[in-house]
């Protein structure tokens, strides 16, 4: 309740969900945790052979850096399909996902540590670099923080409990994912 003569921001309550509408309104959370899980795996197996100094057992140099690129290319690939099919639908009643906002700038933000990453990697291939684990570190610490933050955020956003606020039963029929 507001003091008197301020503006009452309280949300109302939403009502609780059965267990089939909360599977529907939870759907995307769940089907962008699948993707991100994917990318939380091999990101943290990256992170381990950095900080530990060694690459998994029985991983080649040329396999781990295959690796690194590959969560590259697929983060590339998710941010790219978010951007063009996803986020646009989702932006016009939410606002998390609209063009200025926290979402997208952490795209951008990890945008540009893939990046360096790529060249890094780019120039271990090439021979002009060796592959150091400690300076691998350092590019992933570079983007680490906002990528993790923005991996839970977008599937927090994605969550029923915020979806059923925006989105009616029938236009979550009609989402694109």
């Amino acid at each position: 309740m507001a003091e008197p003569g301020q503006p009452d921001n309280t949300q109302p309550e939403q009502p609780k969900l059965s267990a089939a509408d909360f599977r529907a309104y939870n759907r995307m959370a769940e089907h962008m945790d699948y993707f991100h899980n994917s990318f939380r795996a091999t990101w943290k197996m990256l992170y381990a052979a950095c900080s530990s100094g060694k690459r998994p057992a029985n991983m080649s140099l040329r396999q781990f850096i295959a690796n690194a690129e590959q969560f590259i290319h697929h983060l590339e690939v998710h941010h790219s399909i978010e951007e063009q099919h996803i986020f646009p639908v989702l932006a016009v009643k939410m606002p998390a996902f609209r063009k200025e906002l926290e979402l997208l700038t952490h795209h951008k933000q990890i945008h540009e540590g893939l990046e360096e990453l790529t060249a890094y990697l780019e120039q271990c291939k090439s021979g002009e670099k060796d592959l150091r684990m400690e300076e691998l570190k350092e590019v992933m610490d570079s983007f680490g923080d906002v990528l993790w933050t923005h991996l839970d955020a977008e599937v927090k956003q994605l969550s029923a409990e915020n979806m059923c606020k925006f989105w009616t039963m029938e236009e979550m029929r009609r989402m694109p994912m």
